[in-house]
């Protein structure tokens, strides 16, 4: 930009006159196709004015932005226009801009306008806010002053105040929004996780940067009874809250499955077409597992979901190989349960994609990741979990949700594994089995060193799960007894797949009244079918503090 002119263009100087064409000239203009003869301008035609009529003080002096004229190295005021004065008020000209536009150095544009007076290149500076006057965009250009060979910085504010106001309210719209889902996604995970008594966990949840709408990650830990444990994780692919909200219904809807007691497969059966009745346009993987302390084993259905880890004492990592159906609501698909040894000593890490996805990186290189990182780590589940988080570079500003579920089998030695035990007896059937489950019932209870009255009732429910199972099962029937630190547990399994119920007896009847006994004088009891064929039923009793 040239202001050459400026000085020629203050009101009462005077003008050259431009050169306009005589209306002779004007009628001369080439005739359009298929006319003939010249086609004269109409006389009532308005003059448009010659760009040299136009001052540039004028001009700049009625736009509506903020303008100011600035020469030196001390950026000394030249020029500003009206709407700069009714803004910021007067400014003295002559005056260095340090000392007479503080407004500059509030939004930031001493330094911006050396570098523009050094390099020659206009820069802008994108709704700067000041204390007073609103927000600016402002963009500042070098010029040629005449008579100064120092040159000078024309600064340009354009006025964005309402558009500043608009997206700090769009901002703060959206922070609300999040701040809801994060709270909607965190009230629906387990406030406190069950603490099962063969098992140890431990579970994080981390939601995604300020810049990453929340997710639908999810974890559980279900006792199921028996000493057995469920391990849920799972994900919705959606964001914000219609993703937690779906979260929260396939939980719920876990919890009520468990209690079923099925094979992991049947869950996720039954999980994928309640998924697509909850909303069809959204997908969830998961993955179900159960823990049998007794099998040393995790028993476990996945739907689309990333493989189970497992880490052995010797520091061995192994992946739970196939099967893995498609995430749920897809339908049609017949999902099957698989295995993986987690024996006494043994970690097993369920997680979401968020810990292992990254852009531009292949999603087993993540796992493969995690493999390494999980086979060094080693502590309580919750160490665990803190270390993996730290190993996969998950931060506050990560853009994803990250959920870990990590469960211990804790190898127990001296004093700790005397407070567990495990007992079994073979029954073959016949009149001799009663008495040889009392027996053997009596025996096995009074070396724990249970109170009698602890070790009568145990013997009482003992000899009626096994007279139900003579009665109703059939062969291989087996009783086993298991102690822990916190119950006793009373297991009878046998060939007949047919699930005993409760039911009330008549005065009358002389049998029926096996299960109500059990279910009276126990904590707790259930049922469930067997993966071979045939069923377990159980009772627990809570050992006295």
């Amino acid at each position: 930009m040239n202001f050459t002119r400026w000085s020629a263009r203050l009101p009462g100087t005077p003008r050259r006159a431009a050169a306009r064409p005589d209306r002779a000239d004007r009628g001369s203009v080439p005739a359009a196709r298929g006319e003939s003869g010249p086609q004269p301008w109409p006389d009532d035609a308005a003059e448009a004015p010659a760009l040299d009529d136009l001052s540039v003080r004028d001009i700049l002096g009625q736009l509506p932005a903020l303008v100011a004229l600035l020469h030196g190295p001390e950026h000394r005021v030249a020029y500003v226009n009206d709407a700069y004065a009714a803004a910021f008020g007067p400014r003295p000209l002559g005056a260095p801009a340090a000392k007479a536009l503080p407004e500059l150095d509030e939004l930031g544009l001493l330094p911006l306008m050396d570098q523009v007076l050094r390099s020659g290149k206009p820069r802008t500076v994108k709704s700067r806010k000041t204390q007073a006057a609103g927000s600016y965009t402002v963009t500042c250009s070098p010029v040629g002053i005449p008579g100064h060979d120092e040159g000078g910085v024309l600064v340009f504010a354009a006025d964005v105040t309402d558009h500043a106001e608009a997206a700090e309210r769009l901002r703060a719209s959206e922070r609300r929004h999040r701040e809801t889902a994060v709270t909607l996604q965190r009230s629906l995970l387990p406030q406190e996780l069950e603490q099962p008594d063969d098992l140890r966990v431990a579970a994080t949840y981390q939601p995604g940067g300020k810049d990453a709408a929340v997710g639908g990650d999810w974890y559980d830990v279900i006792t199921l009874g028996a000493g057995r444990t469920a391990l849920v994780i799972g994900d919705v692919m959606g964001r914000g809250v219609r993703a937690a909200a779906v979260m929260g219904q396939l939980r719920t809807a876990v919890r009520a499955y468990a209690r079923l007691d099925l094979p992991p497969h049947e869950v996720l059966q039954l999980l994928d077409g309640l998924a697509a009745e909850i909303d069809a346009s959204q997908i969830a993987t998961c993955v179900y597992a159960v823990h049998d302390p007794n099998e040393g084993r995790l028993v476990y259905a996945s739907a689309g979901h990333l493989p189970v880890l497992v880490r052995h004492e010797d520091g061995t990592v192994h992946r739970a190989a196939d099967p893995t159906g498609p995430p749920l609501g897809t339908g049609g698909w017949l999902h099957t349960s698989g295995t993986i040894a987690l024996p006494p000593g043994a970690t097993a890490v369920l997680y979401t994609d968020g810990l292992v996805e990254r852009r531009g990186e292949d999603i087993d290189e993540g796992v493969a990741s995690l493999e390494r990182a999980l086979s060094g780590a080693v502590g309580t589940p919750q160490v665990v979990c803190d270390r993996l988080i730290r190993s996969l570079g998950v931060t506050a500003e990560h853009d994803d949700d990250v959920a870990v579920l990590v469960c211990q089998h804790p190898a127990r030695t001296g004093p700790a594994a005397e407070l567990f035990h495990n007992a079994a007896l073979d029954l073959l059937g016949g009149i001799e089995a009663a008495p040889r489950a009392r027996a053997f019932a009596s025996g096995v209870l009074a070396s724990w060193r249970f109170p009698v009255e602890l070790r009568d009732l145990g013997v009482l429910a003992a000899s009626e799960l096994v007279a139900n199972s003579l009665q109703h099962g059939t062969p291989p029937m087996r009783l086993r007894l298991r102690r822990t630190d916190r119950r006793l547990i009373i297991e009878v399994t046998d060939g007949d797949d047919h699930l005993p119920r409760r039911r009330r007896a008549d005065p009358g009847d002389e049998a029926g009244r096996g299960i109500s006994i059990v279910a009276t004088i126990a904590s707790s009891w259930g049922s469930r079918r067997t993966p071979g064929g045939g069923k377990a039923v159980w009772c627990e009793f809570a050992l006295p503090a």
